[in-house]
């Protein structure tokens, strides 16, 4: 595996969640920084015992409502 990718939302209260979306990994975070740390904490926690991926890719998802109308 050469890659993750994270699917990375942002909560009502600013904060932000990553969930990966190969393998069972989810965090999330206050800021964007802090989640691009604990994003990587998360991977090597789950790799701790086998080779990590060389890339890890952060997919920022948002949803956006408009009246047709």
């Amino acid at each position: 595996m050469e890659q993750l990718i994270f699917e990375v939302t942002q909560e009502a209260d600013g904060g932000f969640t990553a969930e990966c979306l190969t393998e069972a990994i989810f965090t999330q975070a206050d800021s964007w920084a802090e989640l691009r740390t604990q994003v990587k904490d998360a991977v090597d926690g789950y790799f701790f015992d086998q080779p990590k991926p060389a890339m890890i890719h952060l997919r920022f998802v948002r949803d956006e409502i408009l009246a047709s109308a």
